[in-house]
């Protein structure tokens, strides 16, 4: 799933950079800035600014939420190991001699083995995780974007503990563990 985000975000880069190289780079709708709008800007050397690490976002912290594991009571079959012991006839040779008066020399013996395989004895009772532990923070402002509002974040939990220290509308930057909550 991440190797997809960066090939799409490689992807966006390049036909960025074909943009503003076909418009002259200088200047444009926006102003001035360098940034196109509606594209990702995280192109440094064709803006002449250097961006945030690519995969960090920034914005105004909105809120925060901790959704905790969540598991649901379920069975599954018992396996035990059991083993069995038997005997087996294993067959020997030797040689001596060459040529015509080669001999070769047989003999048996019985040696013991094990054979061990896992068997069903009954149901056990477990924990089944139905949903994992998730920290969320949600940003206004994203990148700088007015118009990217309430997008939600997942995060570490070292992150979140970050985002419930600091005040609401304060500005935060971090590199989220996924989007959505």
């Amino acid at each position: 799933m991440f190797g997809r985000h960066l090939i799409v975000a490689g992807v966006t880069a390049v036909l960025v950079a074909g943009l503003v190289a076909c418009s002259g780079g200088s200047g444009g709708a926006d102003g001035g800035t360098g940034y196109v709008v509606g594209a990702d800007n995280s192109g440094g050397a064709v803006t002449g600014q250097t961006p945030p690490e690519p995969d960090t976002v920034s914005g105004r912290r909105d809120t925060v939420r901790h959704l905790s594991v969540k598991t649901a009571r379920a069975t599954r079959p018992h396996l035990v190991r059991k083993c069995t012991t038997g005997t087996r006839r294993v067959r020997h040779t030797s040689s001596s001699g060459t040529g015509t008066r080669r001999r070769t020399r047989t003999w048996y013996t019985t040696e013991r083995h094990q054979s061990c395989r896992k068997v069903r004895s009954g149901t056990e009772s477990y924990r089944r995780v139905v949903r994992p532990e998730k920290w969320c923070v949600r940003l206004d402002d994203v990148d700088g974007d007015r118009a990217r509002d309430d997008i939600w974040y997942r995060v570490t939990s070292a992150v979140y503990d970050d985002a419930l220290g600091t005040n609401e509308h304060a500005r935060m930057e971090f590199t989220p563990a996924g989007t959505g909550c």
